[in-house]
């Protein structure tokens, strides 16, 4: 699991809507190279870290407008899932946290999360993000939909809750 905080200076309705503008990722992102957003819910990957390319289609689970963002990988061999947060700290600062849980694959992702790479890799994302919002004037859009866990396909029919 790789946990990371970092205080923004931006409000958080701003901060939150530059969050959810996920084609612009690569913007600050290291490693990733493409997001293309398919639908509210469905966003497709290309990454190439250490000389491996990847892509892969992720789904956000939870989406509750200033609050949180959460989602998993669906489909392929990458797996993930993750959540971040916003919390304001006052009017024209925002708390964004980060959590990610990713499982590794083959030999070189594994001893790169053996030694810390993907901590430092979410660490720089996160202040790239900061960086980011604080030279806009404002977010370049935002998205501020509801999604909820048991809005998503997979879906238990019998508990409401969305796996994963």
């Amino acid at each position: 699991m790789v946990h990371d905080t970092i205080s923004v200076n931006a409000p958080l309705r701003e901060v939150y809507d530059q969050w959810t503008q996920f084609e612009e990722f690569p913007r600050f992102m290291d490693g990733v190279e493409d997001v293309r957003q398919i639908d509210d819910r469905l966003c497709h990957w290309r990454t190439k870290i250490a000389g491996v390319t990847r892509e892969f289609d992720t789904e956000i689970v939870d989406q509750l407008p200033d609050e949180r963002i959460s989602w998993r990988t669906v489909g392929g061999d990458v797996k993930q899932k993750g959540v971040v947060t916003f919390r304001p700290v006052d009017d024209t600062h925002t708390q964004v946290t980060l959590a990610m849980d990713v499982e590794p694959q083959g030999l070189t992702e594994k001893a790169g999360a053996a030694i810390g790479v993907l901590d430092s890799r979410v660490e720089g994302d996160l202040l790239r993000f900061k960086e980011y919002i604080e030279e806009r004037d404002e977010a370049s859009g935002g998205w501020r939909g509801r999604l909820r866990p048991e809005d998503s396909p997979d879906s238990s029919p019998d508990d409401g809750r969305g796996q994963g």
